[in-house]
């Protein structure tokens, strides 16, 4: 599985930025596809996910404010992000997956993006 993220970038606080991620060589409906992140001297961090079968997960601190899409005749998988805070710069990364269990980390993973919010 290969994995394209696009879409960071810098941003004010308040502002929004939209994630992307094509997926490639695999089932793509098949599969569980999230977003992580890791911020500096964090850990990854599981932010949002979207099951094959349609569930949709976020984290606390982004529900209300992030919302995760996929298109499996397109093989991609988004990330609309409003309301951004400072504490959302990390960078971002695209994973997909067989288990549907986020807290692990597992699968394949994209690039990464960097989202940086200035305050």
């Amino acid at each position: 599985v290969q994995l394209q993220a696009s879409g960071g970038g810098l941003v004010q606080a308040g502002g929004s930025l939209r994630l992307s991620c094509v997926a490639s060589g695999s089932p793509f409906s098949s599969r569980a596809m999230g977003w992580y992140r890791q911020a500096p001297g964090k850990q990854r961090e599981f932010v949002a996910g979207a099951t094959n079968g349609g569930r949709l997960d976020y984290a606390d601190s982004v529900k209300g404010r992030f919302t995760i899409s996929r298109d499996n005749a397109k093989n991609t998988v988004s990330l609309q992000m409003i309301s951004l805070k400072p504490e959302d710069t990390a960078v971002y990364y695209c994973n997909s997956r067989l288990t549907q269990h986020w807290n692990v980390q597992a699968g394949y993973w994209g690039q990464g993006t960097l989202v940086t919010v200035s305050s």
